[in-house]
């Protein structure tokens, strides 16, 4: 992590990064593998989707997921909705349970993600800031976070709107990248704890009423949303 980030929370960050990206990889390595026969079996091409991604600092990485599109199709652009044809069946699957995302705990366990922070963009968004902006670099791009539970429905709205391209651009992106901002500010090695949870335990969190206290209002939040979807 940057300087500019406490060593207070800077440390305990990457020891539980490695920890649990290490031991996730372990332990999930037999379901790994069947997403990955799954995915050769159904559709043509390679297993792993590898891309580059925007990271710390603006630095370029290369970003592995299970391949959830026909090979060439991020070709066509980067915003996705949720009828999007280009998504093959198994895809589909692996989108709504996040499945896809398991390979980058590779990214994590090698310190160019973290388990926490904003999610990794494709060049043209993020290293693009300018400004105050700017500052959200200093975070390694995570898994999860604020910005990702709050919109992890985000192909849903995208297909609300008759110009998802210009929805993403003029509403959703600057909404992320104002939630990335307060993660920045505000957040400690104790708010990743409960973006973890939040994630991997999402009905025992809403029970708890520890969504609302790590400011993930879902409810409220995505009728905010759904109502500036249909303005596009």
């Amino acid at each position: 992590m940057n300087r500019g980030i406490p060593m207070s929370w800077r440390l305990p960050k990457r020891l539980l990064d490695f920890s649990a990206a290490l031991a996730g990889l372990v332990v999930l390595s037999p379901l790994m593998l069947a997403v990955a026969v799954a995915v050769r079996a159904t559709s043509p091409g390679p297993a792993l989707f590898i891309q580059d991604r925007v990271g710390r600092r603006g630095r370029l990485f290369r970003c592995a997921k299970f391949r959830t599109m026909g090979v060439g199709a991020h070709a066509q652009g980067s915003v996705t909705t949720a009828e999007d044809p280009r998504v093959t069946p198994v895809g589909r699957l692996l989108r709504r349970t996040k499945l896809d995302e398991l390979p980058q705990l590779w990214n994590v366990l090698t310190g160019r993600m973290s388990l926490v922070g904003p999610r990794p963009d494709v060049p043209g968004y993020a290293d693009r800031l300018q400004g105050e902006d700017r500052k959200v670099l200093e975070l390694l791009p995570g898994i999860t976070g604020p910005a990702t539970l709050l919109f992890r429905e985000e192909e849903r709205l995208l297909a609300l709107a008759r110009n998802p391209r210009a929805f993403n651009d003029e509403v959703v992106y600057p909404e992320k990248l104002r939630l990335n901002r307060e993660y920045l500010e505000s957040g400690n090695f104790w708010r990743d704890i409960g973006y973890i949870l939040a994630t991997v335990c999402p009905f025992l969190t809403r029970r708890l009423g520890w969504d609302l206290r790590l400011g993930l209002g879902y409810g409220e939040f995505f009728a905010r949303m759904e109502r500036e979807a249909v303005r596009y």
